[in-house]
């Protein structure tokens, strides 16, 4: 998709927050691409929108001979650079001063003090805490460069070039606890880069509907349709676009939530007609999930077989070249080391890791550039019914990955069950809208317990919720102890086959949000 805003390009040299940096710009409505550090080339730094770059960190040392180099290309372009951390390392190496391992690695809370007058830091305290995480620092500054501020422990923290606009932080400002971190790269953004085309998304649904209808002209496409936001909203954006050379398929695996077939099915029917198609293939599913208990081996053999069954559905439909998926932004962040790139990789989504090699299908993706909150608002420019923008996140695989270790149909019928209860007591109780993801998962464990006075070995359930804003952080949303008995109390009185309910506390990082 060709953009006419200005453009912030992000260059990942594999730090754990490279994409808190995209999702910190983006909240200042200003676009921006993310590359690893190898993909830099003249044709995606002389675009004529590119305002500015941003160098993220990375687990590297610039002190060691094998690890990412600045690439001269980038500092020759002549827009404003902003190093972060190792990024910071980086530009001190080019222009002639000097990295030293720090004794004391610098690492969480820090407190920095300002020196003189800087435009990063313009209405910032001048004692500031930020977050550090470190075993380098700058130990003496280039020549030309300006020190703007010192950490608690006396060491460099930030430095600018004014003349050729280079700024090095050696914190995170994209951090939570750097707690004027947005300031400052809002000051970067539009003081220094000088912003002034934002990012709206009512501009990206027209621009974005304008590429649909150039790209894929006369042409069919199938839509993987599940009922949840992504695939709703792309179903919509679609539709919208292409009209009826759009066709919905939705495929029933077997592992959705309980009812939400039937739902799925009344709810879009309506909306595509004749071009909604359902597929029930939930025992194809399971008899290849069979004795599969790696979650890694199952969201590919789901993926591969959720292509499988569209490529036949396909050859029904006379003329479909293309397959549009829900994909996020997200998504692609998680599934690969970054487009090749050195962050490291936490697991394949079914969007992005289970397609199979060879397929004869192309593959769309509208929404690929944005973030979980924006799919939502881009729902509500399409006039989507908020109950189905409202719903939380949902996995391709299902409950596949809600189930650790082998599956079947009488353990998706008891998470099915469970999840249910667990569920309607959030909305029951005004919850659900607090908590970004809220699902229950059935542990491969058995546990003894009492129940009317007599011995039970039945399965332990674990309850997760949490809250976010995009689901690249989240932290778990805190139930009162009279709110976790309730729905402890439902879940074993009514699923007779669970006699233990467990809460997970864990935030993300260091978990993931869902289990596998």
């Amino acid at each position: 998709m060709k953009f006419t805003i200005n453009k912030i390009l992000v260059i990942d040299y594999g730090s754990q927050y490279t994409q808190l940096i995209a999702r910190r710009i983006r909240e200042l409505q200003t676009y921006c691409e993310v590359i690893p550090f190898h993909k830099v080339n003249k044709k995606n730094l002389s675009d004529k929108s590119l305002c500015g770059i941003i160098l993220s960190g990375g687990p590297n040392s610039v002190k060691d001979k094998k690890s990412p180099k600045l690439d001269g290309k980038i500092i020759a372009q002549g827009v404003p650079i902003l190093g972060i951390c190792y990024g910071m390392q980086l530009v001190c190496n080019m222009f002639g001063g000097k990295i030293a391992k720090s004794r004391l690695r610098e690492y969480g809370h820090s407190i920095i003090t300002t020196k003189g007058k800087s435009v990063l830091f313009e209405k910032i305290k001048i004692k500031n805490q930020v977050w550090m995480s470190h075993g380098d620092h700058v130990e003496q500054k280039p020549d030309e460069f300006t020190i703007t501020s010192l950490s608690n422990n006396k060491i460099i923290s930030s430095i600018e070039h004014k003349n050729k606009k280079i700024f090095g932080l050696q914190f995170h400002p994209e951090v939570y606890h750097s707690l004027e971190g947005k300031k400052i790269l809002s000051n970067f953004l539009f003081k220094i880069c000088k912003i002034k085309n934002k990012f709206k998304l009512e501009n990206f649904l027209s621009d974005k509907i304008k590429s649909l209808r150039n790209d894929l002209k006369k042409t069919k496409v199938i839509c993987g349709l599940s009922g949840g936001v992504d695939s709703t909203v792309t179903s919509f954006l679609l539709h919208k676009a292409i009209k009826n050379n759009l066709f919905c398929i939705f495929v029933d695996h077997g592992m959705l939530r309980l009812n939400e077939s039937n739902e799925v099915e009344s709810i879009f029917k309506k909306k595509f007609g004749k071009n909604f198609i359902k597929v029930n293939a939930s025992s194809i599913f399971i008899k290849k999930l069979k004795n599969i208990k790696e979650p890694e081996i199952k969201r590919k053999i789901i993926g591969k077989t959720f292509i499988e069954v569209f490529e036949k559905e396909a050859k029904k439909i006379k003329g479909v070249q293309y397959l549009a998926q829900g994909t996020l932004y997200p998504d692609i962040i998680e599934s690969i080391p970054f487009f090749g790139g050195p962050t490291a990789k936490i697991k394949s989504h079914h969007n992005v890791g289970g397609l199979p090699k060879k397929m004869s299908l192309k593959i769309v993706e509208p929404l690929k550039e944005l973030f979980k909150d924006e799919v939502r608002i881009l729902g509500r420019n399409l006039k989507i019914n908020p109950d189905l923008l409202d719903r939380h996140p949902f996995p391709g695989p299902g409950l596949a990955i809600r189930i650790p270790g082998e599956i079947d149909k009488n353990k998706i019928d008891i998470l099915q069950r469970v999840d249910n209860i667990y569920i309607e007591y959030l909305k029951k109780n005004l919850i659900y809208n607090k908590i970004w993801q809220a699902f229950a998962v059935l542990l491969p464990v058995k546990s003894v317990g009492v129940m009317g006075d007599e011995r039970t070995y039945n399965y332990a359930v674990s309850l997760r919720a949490v809250t976010s804003v995009d689901g690249m952080t989240a932290d778990f949303y805190m139930f009162t102890k009279s709110q976790l008995t309730d729905i402890s109390r439902e879940i074993i009185s009514r699923v007779k086959e669970v006699n233990r309910v467990l809460f997970d506390f864990t935030s993300k990082p260091p978990g993931t949000i869902e289990w596998e």
